[in-house]
């Protein structure tokens, strides 16, 4: 009796941890999509490949990438989401700005050719 009382207790046990486990990652979507979402339609079409080939980084808020963020922004750091190959003969690369919270997009530009 106590067996099958035990046995049962580890399979709640077991089962409610690995159902915690997959809603958390469910819950955690990469910075390069959060970015990629916020992009129009236009934008979009300019990554030729994946969201995935992107150059994801912790930068300092300078004086080169402010003027692409919120004035409203009061942080000093932000991840910046820079996709390559979306250089055009226009402008630079795409980069998307994304908070440190990795959830809320910030601002967006192209870097200098």
């Amino acid at each position: 009796m106590r067996k099958l009382v035990l046995i049962s207790i580890l399979i709640v046990l077991s089962t409610t941890l690995m159902g915690g486990n997959l809603i958390q990652l469910r819950d955690s979507v990469p910075i390069e999509m959060i970015a990629f979402n916020s992009l129009t339609d236009e934008e979009q079409d300019l990554i030729p490949v994946s969201p995935k080939d992107s150059i994801v980084e912790k930068v300092t808020v300078n004086d080169e990438n402010k003027s692409f963020i919120d004035k409203n922004y009061d942080k000093d750091q932000v991840y910046a989401v820079t996709f390559n190959n979306t250089k055009t003969n226009s402008s630079g690369k795409l980069m998307v700005f994304v908070d440190l919270d990795k959830e809320t997009v910030v601002g967006k530009g192209f870097t200098s050719k």
